[in-house]
């Protein structure tokens, strides 16, 4: 019961934010300057009834409530509208590139994941030695390094001098490899020095003691208690980390010279195509707030105390 009650709130949560993140998409439209009808017909001389047919095509001849629950109708129904460009609909031209930006970013999150918290255990079992200072070290090199930088430095190495990997397009998994490892080494930097510092906050709670005056062997304390208790704030890391790596997308997928979510957003901005700038947004969004639904319900597997609250 209790783990249901949990489910029900964390739903309720994710359609209020929703509800939100469509309301604040929906004010971009009116807030930005410019008209969506006149970036359409820019350069092009129409008569005054061309301009009604489409601001009545576009409805923005209606009131702004109507044309809300209007908008809001259609994204329920899975119409995002159409591009200004090329008159094609959004939702087609994002799901033709959403697979590449997923693939990126999975593989972005599990190198980040796997390497992180490795890192992070590594740091805490061995901490102030020689390998705890080390890891301590790349953490940091991980975290104030921008991504574009690492990008960079990664073609640089492993494309130009060592001529391993490629460095632009689209392709096999060998065209993830860089990509989703200069996204991937920021997020480890994080997650190690969160999964450390927790560890290390556990080991000193009174139950470690316990564990360690029954006998247990300190494998046993470390890897089976202590990194347990540690990983609530290591998966609060890891939700928030998807965030960061669709926002680091927008540049990754420039500088390889990928296609995905990220170039179809410049792309829209810099050519003032509101409606796909508006359905990408909500299309990214929309998957951040389902994985952190799945992490708030991580939380009551990881830890039962978190089905009573």
């Amino acid at each position: 019961m209790g783990m249901l009650k949990v489910i029900v709130n964390r739903l309720l949560v994710s359609v209020v934010v929703l509800l939100g993140t469509l309301t604040l998409v929906f004010s971009l439209l009116h807030l930005l300057p410019g008209d969506p009808v006149n970036i359409k017909i820019a350069g092009n001389p129409v008569s005054p009834e061309v301009v009604h047919n489409l601001r009545h095509e576009f409805g923005l001849d209606l009131p702004l409530y109507k044309q809300y629950f209007q908008y809001v109708g259609k994204v329920f129904h899975g119409d995002f509208g159409k591009s200004l460009v090329d008159n094609e609909a959004v939702m087609v031209k994002l799901m033709t590139q959403f697979p590449a930006t997923i693939s990126l970013t999975l593989l972005s999150m599990a190198i980040a994941i796997m390497l992180g918290v490795l890192l992070g255990v590594l740091s805490a079992v061995y901490r102030h030695r020689s390998l705890d200072h080390l890891i301590r070290l790349l953490s940091l090199f991980g975290i104030s390094m921008p991504t574009f930088w690492v990008a960079i430095l990664f073609v640089l190495i492993f494309s130009v001098h060592w001529q391993w990997l490629p460095a632009s397009g689209v392709g096999g998994f060998q065209y993830l490899i860089l990509p989703a490892a200069s996204m991937g080494i920021v997020g480890a930097g994080l997650i190690a020095r969160m999964v450390r510092g927790s560890m290390l906050e556990a080991i000193n709670e009174p139950f470690v003691r316990t564990l360690r005056a029954k006998g247990l062997p300190e494998r046993t304390v470390m890897y089976q208690h202590v990194l347990r208790n540690a990983l609530i704030p290591a998966v609060t890391m890891i939700g928030m980390l998807l965030g960061e790596l669709l926002a680091g997308a927008v540049v990754i997928e420039s500088v390889f010279a990928r296609q995905g979510i990220g170039r179809i957003i410049l792309d829209a901005i810099m050519a003032k195509d509101l409606p796909v700038v508006q359905g990408a947004i909500l299309l990214t969004a929309s998957l951040y707030i389902i994985v952190n639904l799945i992490v708030d319900l991580s939380y009551a597997i990881i830890d039962p105390r978190v089905r009573e609250t």
